[in-house]
């Protein structure tokens, strides 16, 4: 159990305590339609809606933990209010060197009532939950905010303690009316494996990309992981044999993918998009109807400005000069996945020098670029042979828990 903390806020005491779902989930709806996700000033702005479950962001973690900072009615008196959310999780991932595993948590969801701000109510927020991180042994500690938040980075680089550590980007693709072909050659096919095929792919292939999730048989189990694909050469998919004689003797280039239903955890809606933008949509949106029958597919633009859903492609990666074309394949074949679905758009999260990138299709305008900050919070990554990794230089790639986007 995380302690009680009770410090004065203007004449009202603000209490930091565990969230109870019955008693609060109201009150944390409210908060979050109160805090819009996203920068402004030109950029569009996500507002998410959980579902009516708070802890759909964590709860499929091994071990997670969600807090509130409650205000009391101060010297007048009145009804105590939830001012403050945040969310964390905790897990063992790889560094990143020579496939060893360090035990790191996850801190997420962060908000602040617009009326409490600048009052230090986040700082105790994150300071509360790094004590929970403690005392679960996490060695590590860190947070993915955008990079252009000033204010959120400056709480956690300036306040909290925290180091700029990796630069990755979400990418963001809309869903068309139409299907898109994975390989318009035909060179290309996409082939689906089984979970324990996926799962031993990924073993063998990723035990060194930082932050690989060691419980990766849990993740590609969950009920949300909709299945995982590989790309590999017409000639291989001809001539498969299971993914056992594909690691003995791997084609020259291939990329896998595995897609994750956030759909039915959160929706995304669009708020403070310029009229322009919408009228664009809708008239992208009337010349697909339009020209559809006779064949000349528009890629049209989906109504992003009511609530939505989303499909993630995570565990990106490959091998070979081509992959960047085998991973484009992968990325339409997630698109027909989620316009089956219904979900109006596909996103990933790439590292900054990832060779893949280059094959993601996406809309620059509906992306973001991120900052991971972490921490250290007790010794650990190999026992100080190799040093704090905090420090280490950053690799080709990340692996994006989809649990925690």
């Amino acid at each position: 159990m995380v302690k009680v903390a009770a410090e004065e806020d203007g004449g009202a005491a603000v209490v930091v305590r565990e969230f109870h779902e019955d008693r609060d989930r109201a009150a944390v709806e409210r908060l979050e339609c109160a805090c819009e996700v996203g920068p402004s000033g030109g950029k569009l702005c996500l507002f998410t809606d959980l579902l009516g479950d708070p802890l759909c962001r964590v709860r499929h973690s091994p071990a997670y933990l969600m807090l509130v900072a409650e205000a009391s009615g101060g010297p007048l008196g009145g009804a105590a209010e939830v001012v403050g959310v945040v969310r964390g999780c905790v897990k063992t991932v790889a560094c990143g060197r020579g496939k060893l595993f360090s035990k790191v948590a996850y801190l997420l969801g962060l908000r602040v009532s617009p009326g409490h701000r600048r009052r230090g109510i986040g700082r105790r927020l994150v300071e509360r939950m790094e004590e929970w991180f403690r005392q679960m042994g996490a060695e590590y500690a860190y947070v993915a905010t955008d990079r252009d938040n000033e204010p959120s980075v400056l709480l956690f680089t300036q306040r909290c303690g925290y180091a700029k550590f990796r630069t990755p980007s979400v990418l963001v693709h809309p869903v068309f009316r139409h299907d898109l072909s994975p390989s318009r050659s035909g060179r290309v096919a996409v082939v689906e494996l089984a979970p324990r095929e996926a799962e031993l792919l990924y073993r063998e292939r990723f035990a060194d990309v930082e932050f690989f999730p060691r419980d990766i048989h849990a993740v590609l189990s969950n009920p949300l992981s909709l299945g995982t694909f590989l790309a590999v050469p017409g000639s291989a998919a001809r001539s498969w044999r299971g993914v056992e004689a594909f690691l003995a003797a791997p084609p020259g280039s291939w990329a896998v993918a595995s897609v994750w239903n956030c759909k039915d955890a959160f929706r995304l809606e669009v708020r403070g998009a310029p009229r322009l933008w919408r009228a664009a949509a809708r008239a992208t949106r009337a010349a697909d109807r339009a020209l559809s029958p006779w064949l000349l597919r528009v890629p049209s633009v989906p109504n992003l400005f009511e609530p939505f859903g989303m499909h993630f492609l995570y565990g990106l990666g490959g091998a070979g000069g081509d992959a960047p074309r085998m991973a484009r394949a992968l990325c339409r074949h997630a698109h027909n996945l989620a316009r089956r679905a219904g979900a109006r758009v596909v996103a990933t999260e790439v590292g900054a020098c990832d060779p893949l990138r280059a094959g993601v299709p996406h809309w620059p305008k509906l992306g973001a670029e991120d900052l991971w900050c972490m921490k250290r919070l007790a010794d650990g990554y190999g026992g100080g042979a190799l040093g704090d990794w905090t420090k280490a230089p950053p690799g080709a790639s990340i692996f994006v828990d989809p649990r925690e986007f």
